[in-house]
């Protein structure tokens, strides 16, 4: 317990010691933003309502919600020719999706080490954010990814505060070749805070004792063609978490969870069309927890493809399908329900989604979104390793939402 309180208390004091050092950044930035032209800052504000029917996604009662709320600040200053400050503070409220309340997504120093005609080296510390998947840099901001609820196969909100980025340092090296086109690599290494909050998102309500991310080692690489629209890439992650147990008050033992994580990607962007899609294989192994001589270690895998037409201006349809299986090996669930006794229905094994939406712009900087979901199974809901049959007790659930958003 005292070893909990400790981790906790470092935490909140890491937290909040970023919080203190972006808001004062913020405002000394402000102050000399008068005679300074490097200072840039902006903000958003979305709200919106969505509503479940058939899962606890948002929330346990089933009732329409306005449980759909980001707020953000985010600002840059350019302190030399290679040297930024850089960072976004947010305030979040998704239900049963991620913690609420208020965190810090980035706060970084950018130090542009090397730069030519042909390439650029940039290496980022302190909180650096996800540059590795395809809407990983842009899934923060609501009016810069392309739905209000992200494909779960790859962007599970349930592991959004671990995915945004970490403590530690990043690297990004640029090349642009006149006959190979325009390459780009990443490479990043550090950890994420998890909030008593986060653990019980992921692990559940039951588990009392403390967890954390041991190490998160990242690296990605792009490849757009000469001329070309489409842009393909390729990452890999390797994350470690352990759990120690409360030995005074909880059912679960001492364990260690390794997530690795290998996705392939490709994006067109035309005129009018954007055809994009992210396929990917797991490995979730646990050690431990359960018992302390338990260990299992099943592949996963998922994808989605998605397409989005231009109307005009103003009007931007979208539609997405998206699968994902826990185990390749037992993608209808049987073996799950059975190992399980009964207790855990096949459903929770998978998860397939149909979407449909559009966005309508109002103005430069506000925006409407709406959206409707066609799920089938439940393996992306919270909590993860201890799944919650007797909140979701249907295989097949739908989900409508529709976000208002403005930005400066």
């Amino acid at each position: 317990m005292l070893f909990k309180l400790k981790a906790k208390m470092v935490n909140i004091l890491m937290e909040k010691l970023l919080f203190i050092i972006f808001t004062t950044f913020c405002l000394f930035a402000i102050n000399v933003k008068a005679v300074e032209q490097d200072f840039q800052f902006h903000g958003f504000i979305a709200q919106g309502l969505i509503d479940v029917d058939g899962s606890n996604f948002v929330n346990d009662d089933g009732s329409i919600s306005p449980k759909l709320t980001e707020l953000g600040i985010n600002a840059s200053y350019q302190l030399s020719s290679n040297l930024r400050l850089a960072g976004q503070v947010v305030y979040l409220n998704g239900g049963n999706r991620y913690a609420e309340g208020v965190r810090v997504d980035y706060a970084l120093l950018d130090w542009s080490v090397y730069e030519s005609q042909n390439w650029q080296a940039n290496i980022y510390l302190g909180r650096y954010k996800n540059n590795h998947w395809l809407y990983s840099s842009s899934r923060d901001i609501p009016f810069a990814r392309p739905s209000i609820i992200l494909p779960q196969s790859v962007y599970f909100d349930g592991f959004r505060d671990v995915a945004v980025g970490g403590d530690g340092a990043a690297i990004k090296i640029s090349h642009s070749n006149d006959s190979y086109g325009n390459f780009d690599f990443n490479f990043s290494y550090g950890t994420s805070p998890i909030s008593d909050k986060q653990a019980e998102m992921i692990l559940s309500k039951f588990a009392q004792g403390t967890t954390k991310q041991d190490s998160d080692i990242q690296a990605s690489i792009y490849w757009q063609p000469v001329f070309s629209p489409w842009r393909f890439g390729m990452s890999y992650l390797d994350s470690k978490f352990s759990y120690q147990a409360n030995n005074e008050a909880d059912v679960f033992f001492d364990g260690d969870f390794t997530f690795q994580f290998i996705t392939m990607n490709a994006l067109y962007e035309g005129e009018n069309w954007e055809f994009s899609g992210e396929m990917y294989q797991e490995v979730f192994a646990v050690e431990g927890f359960y018992h302390p001589l338990y260990f299992t270690e099943p592949v996963g895998q998922g994808m989605y493809v998605q397409s989005r037409y231009k109307v005009n201006k103003r009007l931007t349809l979208l539609a997405r399908y998206e699968r994902f299986y826990n185990d390749k090996k037992d993608k209808n669930g049987r073996k799950l329900e059975e190992e399980s006794g009964g207790l855990i229905p096949a459903y929770f094994a998978y998860h397939r989604d149909a979407t449909i939406g559009l966005s309508y712009d109002f103005s430069s900087d506000l925006r409407l979104r709406l959206e409707y979901h066609w799920f089938q199974g439940t393996a992306r809901l919270t909590p993860v390793v201890l799944p919650n049959p007797q909140m979701n007790d249907s295989k097949n659930w739908q989900l409508w939402a529709i976000q208002l958003m403005y930005w400066f």
